[in-house]
């Protein structure tokens, strides 16, 4: 085992695919500490800059005084507790819909709920470029992936016509977490209608930050249909942790009973939950943290193809910027880093082979002069490196 484990690692290190951890000494936030030197942090999750907020920690603190630092069950054992019914209560009005269901993390919810909507015999349509989890999901559900080119709708539709399933799925992403673009839900929906498929919408990355209450890409867009189940995440623009299912309450029940990851998981901590509802809060009560996000990424998008940098179609607070080759976005990495700019490469798998990427992420709390700084820095280092 010891030579075949060796054998492995060599290969990803041959490949440029080899990972090691990167350490922030401190808190999340628009800039930390790395290696003992002050950076700026442009590959956050923390989109709206609540990871750190006073009164988000002030909440998780005073949770864990009242109710300790474990729920010490599954939830259909012991370990539901008070706050989690109140945290679900409060993400079914976020998300104007009649039941939530919370999950340990967004990988937790899509390999739970996709199994529980659809099995042997069924058909699920799916982006090729949706998340890791949700193809996971796909394949522990043993239904029939077929996988449409990215945001095709003719191929979505032919897929659909030529299926004979009594059940069908279809998957998208709201905002795709490697190019930061927006899927074309309405017309998704309008095709998931006409052929008489269920729409489960991962929203991941637009919950908390799209539309006018941030309640997501259904929202941004304009629709309002309580058919879509929606998938969301606590641990990006909320700046907690764990994730949910939002949709009709028989629903919620079906994926209670029979979501393996929800009914096998010990419950999230109390803390995470108080620290959720706060965050929630903040979220609604605050719309100029959502204004400031999307000045700030049309700062840095704007300025890269000014210098003549290809951002593919991004049009939100993710901004990928395609090296090609493994081993020279590493590169592209690691020279940021010693110039003060911390952007994380992206390679495959988590995109496909040749587009090894830098996947430039900014947040609310970023300054300008932070962000035009990174944007003269990362031209500088993407001249060097992309052909």
């Amino acid at each position: 085992m010891e030579d075949s484990i060796e054998k492995r690692l060599t290969g990803l290190k041959t490949r440029g695919l080899k990972r090691s951890l990167t350490v922030l000494e401190g808190p999340q936030g628009p800039r930390a500490r790395i290696n003992g030197k002050e950076v700026v942090v442009l590959c956050s999750n923390d989109y709206l800059g609540l990871a750190n907020h006073p009164v988000v920690k002030e909440a998780a603190a005073r949770a864990i005084g009242d109710h300790g630092t474990g729920a010490g069950a599954s939830r259909l054992v012991a370990g539901t507790m008070e706050l989690h019914i109140e945290l679900e209560d409060r993400l079914r009005v976020f998300k104007n819909t009649e039941a939530a269901l919370l999950f340990n993390s967004g990988w937790h919810a899509n390999t739970g709920c996709i199994p529980a909507l659809a099995s042997r015999g069924d058909d699920i349509f799916c982006d090729k470029l949706s998340h890791a989890s949700i193809i996971d999901g796909c394949i522990l559900s043993r239904a029939n992936l077929k996988r449409y080119p990215h945001g095709d709708m003719n191929a979505l539709e032919g897929l659909l016509k030529r299926s004979r399933a009594s059940r069908k799925l279809v998957i998208t992403d709201g905002v795709f977490s490697m190019d930061g673009d927006i899927a074309p839900l309405d017309d998704i929906l309008g095709l998931a209608e006409r052929y008489g498929a269920t729409l489960l919408l991962d929203d991941a990355h637009a919950t908390g930050v799209l539309g006018r209450n941030g309640r997501g890409t259904l929202e941004h867009i304009g629709i309002d249909n309580p058919s879509v189940i929606q998938l969301g995440t606590l641990g990006k623009a909320f700046g907690s942790y764990g994730a949910f299912v939002a949709g009709g309450r028989r629903l919620i029940e079906l994926v209670l009973n029979t979501a393996r990851s929800f009914i096998y998981s010990t419950a999230l901590p109390p803390a995470v939950c108080a620290a959720s509802i706060k965050a929630i809060d903040i979220v609604e009560g605050e719309p100029e943290r959502r204004e400031r996000l999307l000045r700030n990424a049309s700062l840095v998008r704007d300025g890269l193809k000014k210098r003549g940098l290809d951002t593919l179609c991004s049009t939100t607070q993710i901004i990928p910027l395609v090296v090609g080759d493994a081993a020279r976005t590493m590169e592209a990495t690691r020279r940021l880093l010693d110039r003060g700019v911390f952007v994380q490469g992206i390679r495959p798998p988590t995109v496909p082979q040749g587009t090894s990427r830098l996947r430039i992420t900014v947040t609310s709390e970023h300054s300008t002069d932070d962000l035009e700084r990174a944007v003269e820095t990362i031209t500088e280092v993407a001249g060097e490196l992309i052909p």
